[in-house]
């Protein structure tokens, strides 16, 4: 039995970059992690202004091509995304809680990207000697449900999620101006 082009160029990647077919549809395998906690030159208030902008979302985060809030309380919010680059595009709706100017809580409740998607932000006040500083607590976590949206995503996870934290920095700053101070990491995690 001859193996065609693609199928021996697939084996021998997956392969020669350490990964096994059986590794690829294993639920770990599409799991994804990202934890950070950085002190940040914007205040809290600024900096969960620009996180709890949902409606906004589709003007500054990257593959973010619709964002719509559905339904709008004090403390909740439903809203439905869209995301992808065409001709991937998909969509999911999301309950986001909102603790003002403390944390912002986004869980996926349905769609056909992912089994679980969950990212949280939490703003705590920053240096004393400078007010328009916070430390945020930022983390998200993911499982799609397409072993291909899985392995596209692990190739790019690091840069995806510092893309993303970028342009809510880069929001708040044309916003609100340049931030304060340069922002520090403190601590930093990806994980599968």
């Amino acid at each position: 039995m001859q193996l065609q082009f693609s199928q021996l160029l697939f084996k021998n990647s997956f392969q020669k970059n350490g990964f096994s077919i059986r590794y690829l549809f294993k639920e770990s395998a599409r799991q994804k992690q990202y934890k950070a906690k950085k002190l940040i030159g914007f205040s809290k208030l600024e900096i969960y202004e620009i996180v709890a902008d949902v409606q906004s979302y589709d003007k500054f985060l990257p593959f973010c091509t619709k964002s719509t809030v559905l339904s709008h309380r004090p403390k909740e919010m439903r809203a439905n995304l869209v995301i992808g680059f065409p001709p991937i595009v998909e969509n999911y709706d999301s309950t986001v809680l909102f603790d003002k100017p403390n944390i912002v809580k986004s869980v996926c409740t349905n769609g056909t990207l992912f089994y679980y998607l969950e990212s949280t932000w939490i703003f705590h006040p920053g240096l004393q000697s400078n007010t328009r500083s916070c430390i945020i607590d930022f983390s998200i976590k993911f499982n799609f449900k397409s072993v291909l949206y899985s392995q596209v995503a692990s190739l790019f996870f690091d840069r995806l999620v510092q893309q993303m934290e970028s342009a809510f920095m880069n929001e708040a700053a044309r916003r609100y101006g340049k931030p304060s101070i340069k922002t520090h990491i403190l601590n930093e995690t990806f994980a599968n």
